[in-house]
């Protein structure tokens, strides 16, 4: 993982703020995620894919519940999605 200035959150940015700003530091400060050698990526680090696991089975019961399917599309960069 990278090792820069922006891997380390000193204080969490008030949600009322800026949402986007907060939620970034949560995630960083958490340790859910950490930077990626490749430019604006990031790699879920174990609790935060934990988390998402969680998550995707939560939904998945709920989607079939309705008698619909699943789909997903992986952008592998930012400016495709």
């Amino acid at each position: 993982m990278a090792k820069n200035s922006e891997s380390f959150v000193t204080a969490i940015t008030p949600r009322s703020q800026d949402f986007s700003r907060w939620y970034f530091d949560i995630v960083k400060k958490a340790e859910l995620a950490d930077y990626s050698p490749v430019k604006g990526c990031m790699v879920i680090r174990p609790y935060g894919y934990a988390i998402w696991e969680l998550l995707q089975q939560a939904l998945d019961s709920r989607i079939k519940a309705t008698g619909h399917v699943n789909a997903t599309s992986r952008c592998s960069s930012r400016t495709a999605c």
